[in-house]
């Protein structure tokens, strides 16, 4: 419960400076191995996200509300 009404804050207009978006900078061993991070909720998530049945239902629904896709699976991965 406390995630989802965390997370409809974010969506509609958040929380002082919670849920900031951060740009993930690679480090020089990842060169070779770069993948995709990214950071929200002071949460960082690299690469591919494999979400359950619950926290999918919660990503969908985010991002039918105006969250990008890879901000709600961030959140939903962390809070749901």
């Amino acid at each position: 419960m406390t995630a989802t009404l965390f997370a409809t804050a974010v969506v509609l207009g958040g929380i002082g400076g919670v849920g900031t978006a951060s740009a993930a900078q690679p480090s020089a061993s990842d060169q070779g191995t770069q993948q995709h991070c990214r950071t929200y909720s002071s949460v960082k998530e690299c690469g591919k996200i494999d979400l359950n049945a619950k926290q999918r239902a919660c990503a969908e629904k985010y991002v039918k509300l105006g969250m990008t896709h890879a901000r709600a699976e961030v959140e939903c991965h962390a809070f749901a």
